[in-house]
This record gives structure tokens, C-alpha cells and sequence, in this order.
């Protein structure tokens, strides 16, 4: 891990940077203690890093869950009632690890999760751009197009126009041009580019800018507009941030359901991200899922006992290590004791930064997400790959991060079954002798019972007096729901004058009395049966 810290440290730093307002914004969408958000950055980065087998995997507090937290602490009667939950959850996953579970991740086509990648860059560009122009309505982390604010997503855009901060839009753009600048042109100069991470230099700025235009009317940035890092006054006040579980309500039923739907959504919402990152990995590594849930299990166990938000891995802060060059899980481990350390010794620091120079980050990191080539190169491979990704897409940006994924996948099984109905088999006539029609029915490798429509149709369409060869010889494996069918056609066969030639590894019959019988009693083969 070592090896690569070179380029690990600057990816760290602009993690470090992309995870403070997300850790904060999540809290506050959330109705926790903003510290709670934070106390889940640290422990998602510096635990789960060090445990999960992810090179590139960032964790920390998810939007995606922030609805289910801000109805759980209601109904749980309180935040500390809550954290047991958390706790419970993490259990669960663990639970989920040692049963293998893991293994679903590898069940979500490709589509959507491309669609659920470039959704997300969507979504970060439309949520950021208020952000940018000083319009701080929203918390930052926020990925639902209905806001708490009132506001959708585009309404939010729109309302921009009349609450523009000067001072917030032209250090927002003074970032932004920075980060095109060291992306596109001074990383290719010098190794210095490489190493000093353009983010650092526009935070670094950014928090020059508020510094000296406090005294300008026009230019100054409100508190509103900057970081909200809690400031303890001393060693006391910083220990009384941390909140622990009130394990007296681990008797109520509601706990352990929201501990259950805990675990399940934050267990998806990383498989999903698993999948993701692997993919924009460009060494191309393989996390090995079901020690992801083990990692995120002990996390949320951990975050749980001492005041933080459940914890999953997260796609953005995920997406930026690798944009930003990070190779091993050192980079996510470092971010995490940025956090820690800066919570500590710099908070006043931190909440110098305005909000629209961390949008700017973010914006480039949403961009390289949502490339518009990707859209192109989706509809060049056809509508069975563009269906679904189209769908994810527009789930997530109109309704939100799960939504849009079930969505995708709903319509990537559709595809799938329409699929499966057109290749179970291969029909062609072949010629016409002796006044009956010569048809050959080839089955595929596997044939299931979502074949079944397909193979109804064909039989029922045959004409009287046919000839019907049905060759099974490429077929491996053939559902006991299609040798009823079959079984049955051999009562309409006989009405209809259709002789029938079964050809299969178990041998060759003439007009069979019974197919179930037939694959009952024949030797055994490479042909499975249920």
C-alpha cells in the first residue's frame, strides 16, 4: 500500500475535501447532530478502509439513507435510541457476510450500473449548481428531486437567479477554472501539478478570498455560504459531541426493524457502489463482496456505539479517489484522519472554506460521470443496453439513488425475460415431401419456463398434417414446465395428423407415447432434468 502513497496523499486530500460537506450536509438532512455525520467519515474511512478488500472504495454516511434516518430517530423516540439500530444493523451485516451474501452484487447488469453512474454525475451537477451561485438552501448531500426545502431540483436552479451571492459565484468560478486548468494542462507540465492536487490550491484560495473580502459589502461571503464544522471550546466539549446507544430499548420491535432495513438498504447501496468503482477502476480489481459486507458491518458497529450515521460505500467520494489518482485503500484511510484531525485541530479553518468552491470539485467530478460520449456509446450497443440505462438515469435524477436503480433493474429483467422468450428455440422449414410439411424445432442450450410462451406459440401454429422433428441434442438442461408442454401437444398432435421425430444424447423415437416417460426411463445423459 505503501508503494503508491505518492499518488494516494493527493487523491486523500481531495476526498478529504469532496467528504467534509457531504459528512455535514447528509447530518443535517438526516436531523442528526452534524458531528454525527463527521464521526461516520471517520470511522468509513480509517475502519472500513482498513478492512475492506476495495482499493479504491470510499465510506462514509450515504444520502440515501437519510430519509430512513431522519423517520427513524422520530418514531425511535430519539437520536440514542436510534444508534441501536445502527448498531443491530451492523450486526446484521455481518451476518450477511458469513452467509456469503455478497454474491448478489455480481446479479446487476451492466446497464444499470452505468445508468446508476452517470445518474449520479447527473444529479451532482444539477444538485451543485445552486451551491455555486450562493444559494444554500439545500444541505449539500442531498440526491432526492423533491428537496425538504420545498423546492425540486430544478426549481432550486431556476430560484438561483434571484439569490446569486457575488462573492460565492466568482471564487465558484475562479475554482472551477483552476481545476479545468490543472486537469487539462498543468498536470501534463510538471510532476508539482501531479503531487499539489488542484482542489487543494482552489480551497486554498477560496478561503483567501472570504478572509479579505470580509469587509466588502458586495463581495463578502456569509456564514451561511461557508463550511459548518462544529467548534468545541475545549477537550470537554469536543468529548460531549459523541453520543452513545440507549441499549434499554433493544426490546422494541421497531428498533430491530429499522436495524433490518438499515442493514439491507446501506448492504445494497454498497454492492451497488462495489460494482460501480470496480468498473471505473482502471486496473480493473475485483473487491471481493461478501468481505465488503464483513468491513461495513464492523463500521456501522463502530459508528453506531459512538454517535455516527449508518455507513455505506459511497460512489461520489468513491468516483473522486479514483478521478483524483488513488490507487490503494491508503487513500481512503488517510482521508479519514484528515477528518479526524481537522475536526479537532482546525475547525475554525475549515469553516473559512465557501461552499461554492467545494461545488466546483464537485461539479468536475460529476461531469466525469456523466459524459455525454457515454449516451452515445449506450445507444450504439443497442436498445436491450440503452432501455435500462435510459431508465436508471432518469429514475435517479426524478426520483432518487434506489428508486432509479430498482427501476433499471426492473427493466433490465424485463429485457432479459422478452430475451429468454425469443431464443428459446430455433424454427425453420426445411422442405415439403409427401404432402406434409417438414419442420424442424431446435431447442436451446437452456430452456426454462420463461420459454414457455414462445414454445406454446410455435406448436400451436403448426399446420395439420406436419412433420415435426425436435432436435435437443445442443440442449443441456430442459424444465419439467416444458416437457408438460410438450407432453400435452402429443394429444393435439394425434388430431392433427403431426408426426413427431424426437432427437435428443438419449437417443431417437418415432411419434412418442409419453415425453416424461421418455426422459424418465432413457440412460442418463448430459441433459438435465428438474
Amino acid at each position: 500500500m505503501f508503494k503508491t502513497i505518492k499518488k494516494d496523499l493527493p487523491a486523500s486530500i481531495v476526498v478529504f475535501f469532496v467528504a467534509l460537506p457531504l459528512c455535514l450536509g447528509i447530518a443535517l438532512a438526516s436531523g442528526a447532530p452534524l458531528f454525527s455525520g463527521l464521526i461516520a467519515g471517520i470511522v468509513g474511512g480509517i475502519v472500513v478502509g482498513a478492512l475492506s478488500g476495495s482499493n479504491i472504495g470510499v465510506s462514509g454516511p450515504a444520502a440515501g439513507l437519510a430519509a430512513i434516518v431522519l423517520t427513524a430517530i422520530g418514531t425511535l423516540g430519539g437520536y440514542q435510541n436510534f444508534l441501536v439500530a445502527v448498531v443491530i444493523g451492523g450486526v446484521i451485516q455481518l451476518i450477511f457476510g458469513v452467509l456469503k451474501a455478497g454474491v448478489i452484487g455480481y446479479y446487476f447488469p451492466s446497464s444499470v450500473i452505468k445508468g446508476m453512474l452517470t445518474g449520479i454525475g447527473i444529479i451532482i451537477i444539477l444538485k451543485q449548481i445552486p451551491h455555486f451561485f450562493g444559494y444554500d438552501a439545500e444541505p449539500e448531500g442531498a440526491d432526492s428531486f423533491f428537496e425538504a426545502s420545498g423546492e425540486n431540483t430544478f426549481s432550486a436552479i431556476f430560484h438561483v437567479f434571484e439569490n446569486i451571492t457575488v462573492g460565492s459565484t466568482i471564487i465558484g468560478v475562479v475554482g472551477l477554472a483552476i481545476l479545468i486548468l490543472w486537469d487539462r494542462v498543468l498536470t501534463k507540465k510538471a510532476k508539482i501539478f501531479q503531487l499539489i492536487q488542484g482542489p487543494l490550491v482552489a480551497v486554498i484560495l477560496g478561503i483567501i478570498f472570504y478572509s479579505v473580502t470580509q469587509s466588502n459589502e458586495a463581495l463578502a461571503i456569509s456564514q451561511s455560504h461557508l463550511v459548518s464544522v462544529p467548534v468545541p471550546e475545549d477537550a470537554a466539549s469536543f468529548m460531549a459531541q459523541f453520543s452513545f446507544p440507549n441499549f434499554a430499548v433493544i426490546t422494541n420491535t421497531d428498533v430491530w426493524i429499522v436495524a433490518f432495513t438499515i442493514a439491507l438498504v446501506a448492504s445494497l447501496e454498497t454492492l451497488l457502489c462495489v460494482e460501480a468503482t470496480d468498473k471505473l477502476d482502471p486496473h480493473k480489481n475485483v473487491t471481493p463482496t461478501n468481505r465488503e459486507l464483513l468491513a461495513q458491518g464492523t463500521g456501522n458497529i463502530i459508528s453506531g456505539l459512538i454517535g455516527g450515521l449508518p455507513i455505506t460505500q459511497v460512489i461520489v467520494r468513491s468516483s473522486a479517489n479514483i478521478q483524483s489518482g488513488g490507487e490503494s485503500k491508503m487513500s481512503a484511510i488517510i482521508h479519514g484522519f484528515f477528518l479526524l484531525i481537522s475536526v479537532i485541530l482546525i475547525p475554525r479553518l475549515l469553516n473559512m472554506i465557501p461552499l461554492s468552491v467545494l461545488a466546483a470539485i464537485l461539479l468536475v467530478v460529476g461531469y466525469k460521470l456523466a459524459k455525454p460520449k457515454l449516451f452515445k456509446q449506450m445507444y450504439d450497443l443497442g436498445w436491450k443496453q440503452s432501455i435500462p440505462f435510459t431508465v436508471t438515469v432518469l429514475g435517479i435524477v426524478f426520483i432518487d439513488l434506489l428508486y432509479g436503480i430498482g427501476l433499471g433493474l426492473l427493466v433490465g429483467i424485463v429485457v432479459i425475460l422478452l430475451k429468454s422468450y425469443q431464443n428459446s428455440h430455433f424454427l425453420h422449414i426445411e422442405d415439403k415431401s409427401n404432402g406434409k410439411h417438414k419442420i424442424k424445432m431446435s431447442l436451446a442450450e437452456e430452456v426454462t419456463f420463461f420459454n414457455k410462451g414462445a414454445i406454446l406459440k410455435e406448436l400451436d401454429s403448426l399446420p395439420r398434417d406436419t412433420y415435426l422433428e425436435i432436435d435437443l441434442l445442443k440442449t443441456r438442461y430442459l424444465d419439467n414446465d416444458i416437457i408438460e408442454i410438450l407432453e400435452d401437444f402429443l394429444f393435439k398432435a394425434k388430431e392433427r395428423n403431426i408426426d413427431i421425430k424426437l432427437t435428443s444424447k438419449r437417443g431417437i423415437v418415432e411419434n412418442p407415447e409419453s415425453f416424461v416417460e421418455f426422459f424418465r426411463t432413457r440412460p442418463q445423459s448430459s441433459l438435465s432434468l428438474n
